[in-house]
């Protein structure tokens, strides 16, 4: 083993960027943005546990995404605050390898809970009568506990394969947050079993069955939407679709850009920009698009938040 090729115990986060000027703003940057993605989705799961209004599966499965969205933002943006307030920008390879595990889990639960939200959305538009016996309180609580143990299985593999190398060509992960894709880069072992693996899973698990499974219920949805003979159905009916279909829109696309792009008009850097959309803007925006765009949630926050009184306080 050369110079070049070293067994390590650590790594160093080099973070959004080297230029010293910009370690301020994007540390002052990073802090508002996880802030208001806390505040948001902390508020959301507040409501949906104190109004009896939002006990609902729309609102169970909301709540699940709101602590995908803490825990994952929690998990990728802690190393830029820290690494600013102490100055210490190393990580152990075992904090790595969890970090790695935790995204990757996370990031493929969000995309299972949003393709179960989808379901939920087409029976309320599509078989409405049904729709209390089919989304009980059993099916819900196993398609949520579905999501969470295909999420955390999924990824179990991977970083198996990634944890056993020892073989790095350098111990700077040009990243803010230890991901499996610049990992591979940076590995000086034969990493073409961890490729087919990730490119498989990656690309029907994580990728083709959510996004089928996700809009192929809109259509049906749509088709539903168009035969309600009144404006103000056809708008009632969409607007309990609308908060969740900008969502998944809003999300696809950014992992779209992050994963999926050719590095031929990809720049690392720019897929560094695509990963921090995704993991700190994303979260923040899911519970400002979902209390914005839906009337229950700012029925419910006008009366725990703004006139507790006239309806009971908590």
């Amino acid at each position: 083993m050369n110079s070049s090729q070293t067994a390590v115990k650590y790594f160093i986060i080099k973070g959004i960027s080297d230029v010293p000027e910009m370690q301020v703003p994007i540390f002052i940057l990073v802090l508002a943005i996880y802030l208001i993605t806390l505040g948001g989705n902390l508020t959301i799961l507040l409501l949906i546990c104190l109004d009896h209004h939002l006990h609902n599966p729309m609102y169970f499965f909301l709540g699940n995404l709101s602590v995908v969205d803490i825990c994952c933002s929690t998990i990728t943006l802690h190393r830029i605050l820290l690494s600013f307030l102490t100055g210490n920008k190393t990580i152990s390879v075992t904090e790595c390898m969890i970090q790695t595990y935790m995204f990757g889990s996370l990031a493929g639960h969000e995309l299972f809970i949003l393709t179960v939200m989808s379901f939920d959305r087409y029976v309320a538009v599509c078989k409405p009568l049904n729709y209390r016996m089919t989304m009980n309180q059993r099916v819900c609580g196993f398609l949520a506990s579905f999501c969470w143990v295909l999420g955390f299985a999924q990824t179990i593999s991977l970083v198996g394969i990634l944890s056993s190398y020892e073989c790095y060509t350098s111990i700077e992960i040009d990243h803010f947050f230890c991901d499996i894709v610049p990992m591979m880069k940076m590995t000086c072992s034969d990493t073409s079993v961890l490729e087919k693996l990730f490119f498989i899973q990656g690309l029907f698990l994580l990728t083709i069955a959510p996004f089928v499974l996700t809009f192929v219920p809109y259509i049906f949805i749509i088709v539903a939407i168009l035969k309600i003979h009144t404006s103000s159905g056809r708008r009632k009916a969409f607007y309990t679709c609308s908060s969740h279909l900008a969502v998944v829109v809003l999300l696809y696309t950014t992992l779209a850009n992050q994963y999926l792009a050719p590095n031929s008009i990809s720049s690392l850097s720019l897929k560094k920009l695509f990963a921090l959309f995704n993991t700190a803007v994303v979260p923040m925006l899911n519970p400002l698009i979902y209390s914005l765009k839906n009337k229950d949630v700012k029925e419910a926050m006008r009366r725990k938040f703004f006139n507790p009184c006239r309806h009971g306080s908590f």
